[in-house]
């Protein structure tokens, strides 16, 4: 299938929320190098939240570039974080079976607020 550029096609994320546990580095059978975290949002209301007792989403983000790798690893759980990207579908193998996932690429992004070592700690407390 030939792959084409849509003149109205777009495909912009911005997340804002917190680190759920610290960046994990990955090396990858074809030989890249990806660094993966999540990151929590507060739900807000809408019509498909209004009946649900759920607080927050998480979402699944990947760091493939040099530049925002490094910058994805500097974060720790519980940071603030601003991540700006694309949403990616990423096929992938676990043992022999073929599987996907969708993730937010992440294409650039910032630190919001660096979480205390308190608070660092209360959610460790509150995950185990």
């Amino acid at each position: 299938m030939e792959q084409r550029e849509e003149p109205d096609a777009l495909n912009e994320v911005v997340l804002r929320g917190r680190m759920s546990g610290d960046p994990r580095v990955r090396h990858l059978p074809s030989g890249s190098v990806m660094v993966s975290f999540r990151v929590v949002l507060a739900r807000g209301r809408t019509p498909m939240t209004a009946s649900s007792k759920a607080v927050s989403d998480w979402v699944e983000c990947s760091a493939w570039g040099a530049r925002v790798r490094k910058q994805a690893e500097g974060w720790h759980d519980g940071d603030q974080i601003e991540v700006r990207g694309a949403l990616r579908r990423r096929y992938f193998r676990v043992g022999d079976q073929s599987r996907t996932s969708i993730e937010v690429e992440m294409l650039g992004g910032r630190m919001v607020r660096r979480a205390t070592t308190r608070a660092r700690e209360s959610l460790r407390v509150a995950t185990d």
